[in-house]
């Protein structure tokens, strides 16, 4: 079986890659010069899709048992794609998102039939706006589709922290360790699913190849639910660390400037996020979510912590933090010195 993953490289791609070739696809990978490094058993095709004549050239006379799009996230990126790959291939996978979906969610278990709704992350719309163009096209054009919505997904290199600075997990992993406070949006009760990044590529594959996804939305998560204060717990124990939450509330937070907090929060990561799997586990007998979030962490932990170039400080962020922190204090003071008597 032939595959051609465009991206190919990320924390959800590059588990599935790995495990491509070791179950012995023919895998191509098509990104601007990180596969053949990382991937050194893939053919890899070093051009930008945003240059589409070249990649066009590149790719002439080839066909895909499944080509697998990582990184396009606008109606005019896939539909470039629909015109490029329309006879190419035998299916394409589209990696949407599931903060596509209703926001706030009606529902405790979001299934596929959720509405995609989502007024405050305009990354989000965009990604349903993705999936109309492409479920028309496999309507009218017989254009063979499967939609796939991954919600938070993480990897060795990262940890899924709700809000953390601009360098990524390391700026809330350094505060834990100086025993710092760290910024929880809300009280920290919602629940929330997070997804080991080899989890998620088994039910992935799964759906490769799979004449009976075609024209289909999937997503594909743990079923393990976590409170964000457990999630956080979690890391400060296994860093053998005090938990200091600082609660702040996500519409504040969603205000704070120079960030994407308020799609973010407001429009994912602030409400719950439950998950029925039964489709996928229908369609991908088998298909199970092993990894528990400690013992991921602790892989994840284990690996930042053993890579500087991953230990990169945030000082905006841990000002920030300090100042939220503060802030916070007072105003609970505040209310404590109120009275309705």
């Amino acid at each position: 079986m032939k595959a051609l993953l465009i991206g190919g490289t990320g924390t959800i791609s590059l588990p599935i890659s790995k495990q491509l070739i070791d179950q012995g696809w023919e895998l191509t990978i098509l990104n601007r010069g990180s596969a053949k490094e990382l991937l050194p058993r893939a053919e890899a095709i070093t051009a930008d899709m945003a240059h589409i004549t070249l990649v066009k050239e590149k790719l002439k006379g080839r066909y895909f048992d499944v080509v697998a799009q990582f990184i396009a996230y606008t109606p005019q990126q896939v539909q470039r794609d629909i015109e490029l790959f329309d006879g190419m291939c035998g299916q394409y996978i589209f990696i949407s998102s599931a903060s596509a979906y209703h926001k706030p969610p009606r529902y405790p278990f979001v299934r596929e039939s959720t509405p995609l709704f989502n007024p405050f992350w305009e990354y989000s719309r965009n990604k349903a706006a993705c999936e109309d163009v492409l479920m028309t096209a496999y309507r009218d054009q017989d254009f063979p589709v499967t939609i796939v919505r991954p919600s938070h997904t993480f990897s060795q290199a990262g940890l899924p922290f709700a809000v953390h600075g601009k360098t990524g997990p390391y700026s809330v992993i350094s505060r834990i360790l100086q025993e710092k406070p760290v910024v929880i949006a809300g009280d920290g009760t919602n629940l929330w699913t997070v997804t080991w990044s080899e989890d998620f590529a088994k039910g992935f594959i799964g759906l490769m190849g799979n004449v009976h996804a075609l024209g289909e939305a999937f997503h594909i998560t743990s079923d393990e639910a976590l409170s964000w204060n457990q999630i956080y717990q979690t890391v400060s124990s296994l860093l053998d660390r005090p938990f200091k939450p600082c609660y702040v509330p996500s519409h504040m937070l969603a205000q704070v400037k120079n960030t994407d907090w308020r799609g973010g929060l407001l429009g994912d990561k602030a409400n719950c996020a439950l998950f029925d799997n039964s489709k996928i586990k229908s369609f991908v007998p088998g298909f199970l979510c092993p990894t528990r979030f400690d013992q991921a962490a602790r892989i994840s932990l284990d690996y930042i912590l053993d890579h500087e170039s991953l230990q990169k400080p945030d000082p905006s962020f841990d000002i920030f933090s300090d100042e939220a922190a503060a802030f916070m204090e007072k105003a609970g003071e505040a209310f404590a010195a109120m009275s309705l008597s």
